[in-house]
């Protein structure tokens, strides 16, 4: 008799060999998009509005603490096969120091973390809100660590050139550049910006996409072209998906509509994006990563993981309510 296993909306490992270790032994991987999905310790995952990092044979997966309502910090996960992750702890704590930027009372959104080969230091970058500010601060925070799993230092916070910054990821080009994109101007303005070598700062190169009002950006990169997704800003409440694309990271960007298909659809499957994983560019595996925001309960918000397939070269994400590897 076999074994099911419900992993919440995840591309589960496809074609990595942990993952066909697993099903030699008769044990059905089974994908349900929404599901509750727990870690190693049968503890519910708590890493919302995150991102994904791979170092070596490892997934480490980034993403913001949340109680009821409060911002607790940046947790850390690990997995080798993005099926089964080991609660890592906090990567990066608030601070006890009330006069800290990130002391209790504001807010840590977003996580992302990239490597920088040339310094070999794990660099953490994230939505600030300063404690007792509410939305006012609109700042970048960064953080760095010698390990994946931190923990990580706080070493500042700013507005990229003078802009405010909110929703955010990074990417990592095919050269080494990395590029912080950003909500700004009260998140009419969706702007990208490039690093400097190390990754802890930005440098003058920081473009307009484009000011159509979209946030929580979610980027890609396939046979020499980039693909963004973003949502719309209407609070918690989820809304319609839209997919540009471009032929450089500083645009300009094309209007490619909206790439979700299937129930609810127009509402990104009552979810918003936050990230998208390159699992395998040689064999078109991508997985698009999104929140289920629960905005009267944040720690019980649901991960909604779909892979993204391709019609004539323009990602597609297709809903299915259960789907298995291959």
């Amino acid at each position: 008799m076999k074994k099911t296993i419900c992993i919440v909306g995840a591309l589960v490992a496809v074609g990595l060999q942990a993952c066909k270790s697993v099903q030699q032994k008769g044990i059905d991987l089974t994908v349900k998009p929404g599901a509750i999905w727990q870690d190693t310790n049968q503890e519910v995952i708590n890493a919302h509005g995150g991102g994904l990092l791979k170092r070596g044979k490892n997934y480490y997966w980034y993403g913001e603490i949340r109680g009821k309502s409060a911002s607790e910090g940046v947790s850390v996960y690990s997995s080798k096969d993005l099926i089964h992750w080991e609660n890592k702890g906090v990567a990066l704590a608030k601070s006890k120091d009330s006069t800290s930027e990130i002391a209790v009372g504001g807010l840590m959104e977003r996580p992302k973390v990239i490597f920088n080969e040339k310094t070999n230091k794990y660099v953490m970058w994230f939505h600030l809100e300063l404690p007792r500010q509410g939305y006012k601060a609109a700042r970048a925070g960064i953080a760095v660590s010698d390990n994946p799993t931190g923990p990580f230092t706080y070493l500042k916070s700013f507005r990229p050139n003078g802009n405010m910054s909110r929703d955010m990821t990074l990417f990592v080009d095919d050269d080494g550049s990395a590029y912080h994109i950003y909500s700004s101007r009260e998140n009419y303005d969706l702007r990208v910006v490039k690093l400097t070598a190390d990754y802890l700062d930005v440098t003058k190169e920081d473009t307009l996409l484009f000011s159509k009002h979209r946030e929580a950006p979610a980027i890609f990169k396939k046979d020499g072209k980039y693909f963004l997704i973003t949502s719309g800003c209407t609070g918690w409440d989820p809304n319609a998906a839209t997919l540009h694309s471009a032929n450089s990271i500083f645009g300009p960007w094309k209007l490619e509509g909206d790439p979700m298909r299937g129930p609810m659809a127009e509402k990104t499957f009552d979810g918003q994006s936050t990230y998208i994983l390159t699992v395998d560019s040689k064999k078109n595996q991508y997985i698009f990563m999104a929140d289920r925001w629960k905005p009267k309960d944040l720690k019980d918000s649901r991960y909604l993981w779909l892979p993204i397939s391709f019609e004539n070269g323009i990602p597609l994400v297709q809903w299915q309510n259960e789907w298995k590897i291959k």
